[in-house]
């Protein structure tokens, strides 16, 4: 029996893994005044921004963290919507009773910008944001779980990394790995062996109204 659905938010809810790259560039490139590439900015995710800045940048953290978060909410309407029948799944989830999370690595600032233009803060039960500090998505969904009151063995988590794959493990729950957004590498989520693969968002429709 399932009675809680986590969900990812970055490249799983909506396309903005993208978003993230693009806005730390303009962010982060004019202050030391070189450019980096995506799979550069990539290997510093984990953390939330606020880790990411300070990885890169701590000599003008605040400086940097501040242009990012500007440039991520004017850039945002580039990606003014999550992607195609994924509010839909949300909500069928709330109508039939079972408890919604959101556990993202983002920052409260961001994450809070994204909910806000995606029309989505008030629709989850609970959420948990990222630490500068660095990867904390185990102990994320433990904790909504415990919010829940729902065990481990009764809840799903859905997202697109590979990490996420080994987060949920480590947290005890099912994991469906997202393959659906242009960032994601559906071979090598396959190998890491996924309880569920999706590569469309109507694929993860289908198994919810089958499984819930």
């Amino acid at each position: 029996m399932i009675n809680a659905v986590i969900f990812d938010l970055d490249g799983t809810i909506g396309n903005t893994l993208k978003l993230c790259v693009e806005a730390f560039r303009k962010a982060i490139e004019p202050l030391p005044g070189r450019s980096y590439s995506d799979e550069e900015i990539k290997l510093t995710f984990g953390p939330s921004e606020e880790g990411t800045v300070m990885k890169i940048i701590p000599q003008k953290y605040e400086e940097a963290l501040e242009a990012y978060i500007t440039n991520y909410r004017e850039m945002h309407d580039m990606y003014p919507e999550p992607f195609e029948g994924m509010r839909e799944i949300l909500y069928d989830i709330k109508a039939k009773g079972i408890k919604l999370g959101l556990v993202t690595g983002k920052g409260q600032r961001s994450c809070d910008i994204t909910l806000e233009k995606y029309g989505m803060t008030d629709i989850f039960d609970a959420v948990e944001v990222g630490s500068a500090e660095g990867p904390r998505k185990p102990c994320g969904i433990k904790t909504v779980l415990e919010k829940f009151g729902v065990p481990a063995n009764e809840a799903i988590y859905i997202g697109d990394a590979p990490s996420d794959i080994t987060y949920s493990r480590q947290a005890g729950v099912k994991i469906i790995s997202a393959a659906w957004a242009e960032t994601s590498d559906y071979d090598q989520l396959k190998e890491l062996e996924p309880d569920e693969l999706f590569k469309d968002v109507s694929e993860l429709k289908d198994y919810l109204s089958r499984v819930l």
